[in-house]
């Protein structure tokens, strides 16, 4: 993250983001509020989701123009350009306060919304054109938790300046905001600093579109056309667009209905104590999304995903079942923290997955996307609470579309997720450090070989490769009952005394297809530590494969709780070790077994903690 900071212009970005988010969300609950201290019921609900779908309704009228725009010209630019736009927008809202025009002020909201519509792609790409494809996790869990930080930011402090503006002799919609109207005055000076701050960006366009905007093609959807089969003409960019899109509909769902589930079931009518429960999922997302950055330290964790929507699913079911608002404000954040997981992989992964060319429109696409099924998901919501059904209905129902989520994104990564759990309780255990990962081949098959003195090496060593290693292991253990389907999972091969030979000509197979094998020429875990004979088995895969072999040499793992055999001087259980992975230059793939152990002895002489 200190590598991140010290990119030029990061600082200026983030800067930027906040008070976007920050000077949106404050007129948004401004409105909100107002809202909540004037209306009760089915038409609280309705109102709430207006407000809602107006924020929505930009986005998808701005999808093509928005996407074009992106790419055509500096990112920088737009961002500037949009925060100008803002500057004149929150004069105008600021004036509807003081003359109490509700309905202006409402309807302001999705001029607001516009800008922001203009101004989303451009934010998004930029992350990818600022940090680069090595930073771009970091760089979106940084973003994220930034506009989540504003968010929260939003809500406690408007919130708390409406209230401590407010008083219970106003009674209609109109003395409320004149009441209110100088909160107004901050909503300008952000905008006027984020377009100060906006100017100063740098411009890393490294290339811009050809294409024309023509207007009567927009108004015919020949642009709409054409966009949506940029964004489906790769499947998994745009199943992780579905993914998104179902995750943030029940987020905005769950957040339209929450003010009337505590105001009718819990009886809080104090809109600090509602917003303040509900953004404690903004803290929770800041978590999550550092959470994300760490576990996504060597590529992008898309594991994490199906973690946050299970979890997201389980809470949106339990929160019905709670009266308590010190609970619901932990949930709260248990869901924020899910989202984060969910959200800030998926979003880089999208960039990554991105032509540069249309990034812009790619992204676009994804908020185009993601605000119709928003907006669909708040019209329903306002068509249920006009047919009486209350927000207990409207939770369960979004804990089922959080089934459908989880399910699209398990079945989409659920490799990823078996290692992701792994990897997340391993690392309650040791602290790992990898070096010489440089020298792991990308584009070609790579036969890994090394030491063996635990029973969680095989995970030790996956852990920092985005390419899923091939073990290879004891028959016998890969038919265990309780883990066959966990090594069927992970696409382990099978080897036995009496038909080795059928092994290594599948693991041969899949060196062909450039992936990663792994061995443990030992043949067994270690008793002492030491490095026993180095069986010469692996020298029957066939040799002609465009690949390497590469040694490695785990240090610190022996003697832990996941060691076959302990010494009898042992450490403390409670205590997290430190595990160093080395991996040594590649070598030939003809390297016989003796050299292979030599190798590794240098490494285990040269590095080995006495």
């Amino acid at each position: 993250m200190n590598r991140l900071f010290a990119i030029t212009g990061i600082i200026n970005y983030a800067i930027v983001v906040f008070l976007n988010a920050f000077t949106d969300l404050g007129h948004k609950i401004i409105i909100q509020n107002t809202v909540f201290k004037v209306y009760d019921g089915d038409l609280q609900i309705i109102l709430t989701a207006i407000v809602n779908a107006l924020i929505l309704l930009p986005f998808i009228l701005m999808f093509s123009p928005s996407g074009f725009l992106a790419d055509k010209f500096p990112k920088n630019k737009i961002m500037e350009y949009s925060a100008a736009f803002a500057v004149v927008i929150t004069l105008g809202i600021t004036y509807s306060y003081y003359q109490g025009w509700f309905f202006t002020a409402f309807v302001m909201t999705f001029l607001l919304a516009l800008q922001s519509a203009l101004y989303g792609p451009a934010k998004y790409g930029y992350i990818k054109e600022l940090v680069g494809v090595q930073h771009i996790t970091a760089g979106n869990a940084l973003i994220q938790g930034t506009t989540t930080v504003a968010i929260l930011g939003g809500i406690i402090f408007y919130t708390v300046l409406f209230e401590g503006m407010f008083s219970e002799a106003l009674t209609t919609k109109e003395e409320i905001l004149k009441a209110i109207a100088p909160l107004g005055w901050l909503l300008v000076v952000g905008s006027v600093i984020e377009w100060f701050l906006a100017s100063k960006l740098p411009n890393k366009m490294i290339e811009a579109s050809q294409r024309r905007f023509e207007f009567q093609k927009y108004i015919q959807g020949v642009y709409l056309r054409r966009n949506f089969k940029i964004i489906t003409r790769k499947r998994e960019i745009f199943e992780a667009i579905i993914a998104l899109s179902l995750f943030w509909s029940i987020s905005q769902v769950v957040l339209a209905i929450f003010g009337e589930y505590a105001k009718s079931e819990l009886g809080v009518t104090n809109t600090i104590f509602v917003q303040g429960v509900m953004a404690l999922a903004g803290v929770g997302i800041v978590l999550g999304s550092i959470l994300a950055s760490h576990f996504s330290k060597y590529y992008i964790n898309t594991g994490l995903v199906a973690i946050g929507s299970v979890m997201i699913t389980l809470l949106v079911f339990l929160i019905p079942f709670v009266s308590s608002m010190a609970l619901l404000a932990f949930m709260f954040m248990l869901f924020g923290i899910a989202a984060g997981l969910l959200m800030v992989p998926l979003n880089a992964h999208i960039q990554f997955l991105a032509p540069t060319v249309h990034l812009g429109t790619i992204l676009a696409g994804s908020n185009f996307v993601q605000n119709i099924f928003m907006f669909s998901f708040l019209l329903l919501t306002t068509l249920f609470a006009y047919f009486g059904m209350n927000s207990t209905f409207l939770f369960y129902l979004m804990g089922f579309v959080g089934i459908c989520l989880s399910y699209i994104v398990l079945k989409r990564y659920k490799a990823m997720t078996f290692w992701a759990i792994f990897e997340m309780f391993s690392k309650m255990r040791h602290r790992y450090n990898y070096v010489g990962l440089e020298n792991i081949p990308s584009s070609k098959g790579v036969l890994l070989l090394g030491n063996h003195v635990s029973w969680v090496d095989w995970i030790i060593v996956q852990l920092p490769l985005q390419k899923r290693i091939n073990y290879m292991m004891d028959k016998d253990i890969y038919y265990w009952p309780l883990l066959h389907s966990a090594f069927k999972l992970g696409e382990t091969i099978p080897v036995s005394t009496k038909a080795s030979k059928d092994a290594f000509v599948e693991a041969h197979k899949r060196l062909l297809g450039g992936k990663i094998v792994g061995l443990y020429p030992e043949g067994e875990i270690s008793k002492d530590g030491e490095l026993g004979k180095f069986y010469r088995g692996y020298e029957m895969i066939p040799q002609n494969y465009d690949g390497v072999i590469v040694p490695f040499f785990i240090e610190g793992i022996y003697g832990s709780m996941f060691a076959k055999y302990k010494p009898k001087k042992r450490r403390n259980i409670f205590r997290r070790r430190k595990i160093n992975v080395y991996f040594a230059p590649p070598v030939p793939m003809d390297t016989k077994a003796d050299e292979i152990r030599d190798i590794i002895l240098a490494m285990k002489e040269k590095y080995e903690t006495k």
